[in-house]
């Protein structure tokens, strides 16, 4: 929204709940000024202006209702309308918070690193105290728990908020098995991190299918826009389950890969059994399952495949095609 309009809208709501009696169309327009310096007397005001002020303070007015605010119109005795907004009737209800839920909102609090996100936070919880509500710290002292969220992607925050404001972007983005970026049309549904990664889940306009994108791999700036969704957004979005199949996860088997000493971290951690090779390399059995080649070929010359010879294939043409570009 913009500030202008932000501003006008704030003044017309202070003025509705601020009034003890209606006020009429011709008091708002007097009193607001940002209706005064738009139509008010000696600013140069052209013929229709009277009509053009209604349709803004309509729209002014139908857009506070859709915030939320109950405007009531009350006719008088000579036949003018006038609006108010009661505060009894747009008073919110007392918040109330038990301990569990405290402690909850506290670590919550405490997730989120980057700026934009943390102000907001420790905004709402500063509300909160000065309302005396007991908070996670007021209730249990210093916490053990340190969650925190890592946020290394220039990506994320824009497509944070064009998911939030339902607009389409447009970015590069290299796949695992590609030399180079493709720019990608997406309606973005959400982000969710996993085992340290973040994902884009939405509908991907030109493959006229849902893909998930992993931010580590976009290039350049995200560009967004006020387009409208083609494809509904789903009530719920399997980001983690659609990574987890790319990984290796939903397992069929198991494959069995060398794996350079000091390297591989994530695979040991998910190894069924390890053997020491010699010579710097060990041996690890791990799940196998469709999409563990592309999870594979981000260790480089650190992981070596064994068998079964399929996975051995696929990983080798991927790094191929990475090596022509």
């Amino acid at each position: 929204m913009a500030i202008a309009k932000a501003e006008r809208l704030m003044s017309l709501a202070l003025c509705l709940l601020g009034t003890r009696r209606p006020l009429s169309k011709r008091e708002l327009r007097g009193s607001i000024e940002a209706y005064l310096e738009a139509f008010g007397p000696g600013n140069g005001a052209v013929e229709g202006s009277d009509d053009a002020f209604n349709r803004m303070f309509e729209r002014d007015k139908d857009d506070l209702r859709e915030l939320g605010l109950i405007i009531e119109t009350v006719e008088s005795a000579d036949g003018e309308f006038g609006y108010l907004a009661r505060r009894d009737s747009n008073r919110l209800p007392p918040v109330t918070l038990d301990v569990e839920e405290a402690a909850a909102l506290g670590l919550a609090a405490k997730v989120w690193q980057q700026a934009r996100l943390a102000g907001a936070a420790s905004g709402a919880l500063q509300k909160l105290r000065a309302a005396g509500m007991p908070l996670a710290e007021d209730s249990y002292g210093h916490l053990a728990l340190e969650p925190r969220i890592p946020v290394h992607e220039s990506a994320f925050e824009p497509l944070m908020l064009a998911a939030r404001d339902r607009r389409t972007v447009t970015f590069d983005y290299r796949k695992a098995n590609a030399a180079r970026p493709e720019q990608r049309h997406v309606e973005p549904w959400t982000l969710e991190c996993w085992r340290g990664h973040w994902y884009l889940a939405g509908w991907d306009r030109d493959r006229q299918a849902e893909r998930v994108f992993r931010l580590s791999r976009i290039t350049g700036r995200v560009r967004s826009r006020a387009l409208p969704f083609t494809a509904p957004v789903p009530d719920h979005v399997t980001v983690r389950e659609t990574v987890e199949s790319w990984a290796g996860e939903t397992a069929t088997g198991t494959a069995l890969i060398k794996v350079r000493a000091g390297h591989g971290y994530p695979l040991r951690a998910r190894a069924t059994a390890t053997r020491d090779l010699g010579g710097g390399w060990d041996e690890l059995e791990i799940p196998y399952g469709h999409g563990l080649d592309a999870w594979l070929v981000e260790f480089g010359p650190d992981v070596i495949v064994l068998e079964p010879a399929e996975l051995r294939a696929d990983v080798i043409d991927r790094l191929r095609a990475v090596a022509k570009g």
